[in-house]
């Protein structure tokens, strides 16, 4: 997206076209952890707790070739990888970093959306510092990022976000990708659809069933048909399908809710395995919560059947919500009192909403396409 500076490229910001870079830090945690322990470089490197009901938060790239994953238990990492090395959150200091990112940023542009401590949107439109090139800014960012903190990031660069957001995962690590007006359509019918924000390992087995593997094969369904197969969800993947993508950038945006979804492999149907992975969510939920400072008084559990349809249940409170034990009991409250379940399901997460004094650069993803990309694994 080689954009220049001159009446052309006037034109296309008159028209609505953007250009937009998506920034993801590689493994930032285990990054961190790796640079600020040297003797970690190039060994596989989880953070989280190593306890049996511990869970992975992150995961370095060496660990990453054993199949450990970020929201995978503690102990099933260990037996994928017997050399793994555990290391404690230290989520001030991660903060720490991602303010310094944040600065780099915003010498290149105020419109900087974060989505976590470890990623954000920029809209380089404008291109104050008259660069002429979106893709050269992406450069010079990341260029910067290494030398100020160390550490590497990869970038996607493109006319929208959600094609910046895939680009950026392209070419990882340390790496950039760069998707053109005019190439986006191309571009996603080339991927397979389990890239797309949403699309979790389930809901690729029920594509593949209708005889869709790719991007270019969901382009080929009607939006009627995608309603009728995939519900809520069928807006989002008929205009990712093609590349669309109206959502501007939109700088501290202000946070609604903090929480988390898992898409299981399997669908799950017993009480007591809904139970024991309600406590995993319950681990990492609270940790995002401590970790961004919100404090809210409203517990909502979402599930989703197999068959794709919601439902949700929530509790609110009088007062915030002040410790992980009232979290925890509310949310086992939830889903006990719909136990036992009509179907078996494929999805579950839970929300803390309501809230006060929220931290805008810790801001999750919303907008258009928020209910697809909510299901992202942990």
């Amino acid at each position: 997206m080689e954009f220049s500076p001159d009446d052309s490229d006037r034109d296309r910001t008159a028209t609505g076209i953007r250009k937009v870079i998506h920034v993801d830090m590689d493994a930032f945690y285990a990054s961190v952890e790796q640079r600020d322990e040297p003797s970690l470089r190039g060994k596989p490197v989880a953070v989280g707790g190593s306890s049996d009901r511990g869970v992975v938060a992150a995961a370095s790239y060496e660990a990453r070739k054993f199949g450990v994953r970020s929201a995978m238990p503690s102990v099933r990492a260990a037996k994928l990888c017997p050399e793994l090395v555990f290391r404690k959150p230290r989520f001030d200091v991660y903060k720490a970093v991602s303010q310094q990112i944040r600065a780099i940023f915003l010498d290149y542009t105020p419109h900087v959306e974060p989505l976590s401590l470890d990623e954000a949107y920029l809209d380089v439109t404008d291109d104050v510092r008259g660069i002429g090139s979106a893709t050269r800014i992406a450069d010079l960012i990341r260029q910067r990022i290494r030398a100020e903190t160390g550490l590497t990031a990869s970038a996607g660069v493109s006319y929208n976000k959600f094609l910046a957001k895939i680009a950026s995962d392209q070419n990882k690590p340390d790496g950039i990708c760069v998707i053109r007006p005019g190439e986006g359509t191309a571009f996603v019918a080339s991927l397979p659809v389990r890239r797309f924000h949403g699309i979790g390992p389930r809901g690729a087995e029920k594509m593949a069933a209708l005889g869709i593997e790719t991007g270019g094969d969901l382009r080929e369904m009607s939006l009627t048909f995608l309603r009728e197969n995939f519900g809520s969800l069928a807006d989002y993947l008929y205009r990712a399908a093609r590349g669309i993508d109206l959502r501007q950038v939109k700088a501290d945006r202000p946070r609604k809710s903090v929480g988390g979804e898992r898409t299981f492999e399997r669908d799950i149907s017993s009480g007591s395995a809904l139970r024991e992975t309600l406590e995993r969510i319950i681990e990492i939920v609270w940790e995002r919560i401590e970790r961004s400072g919100a404090i809210g008084r409203t517990v909502t559990l979402k599930m989703k059947f197999n068959d794709f349809t919601p439902i949700t249940r929530s509790r609110s409170f009088p007062r915030p919500v002040a410790t992980k034990a009232e979290f925890a009991l509310c949310a086992r409250e939830l889903l006990d009192a719909q136990l036992p379940l009509a179907k078996p399901i494929r999805l579950m997460g839970l929300t803390l909403s309501a809230l006060e004094g929220e931290e805008p650069e810790l801001a999750e993803h919303a907008g258009a396409v928020s209910a697809a990309q909510s299901e992202l694994p942990f």
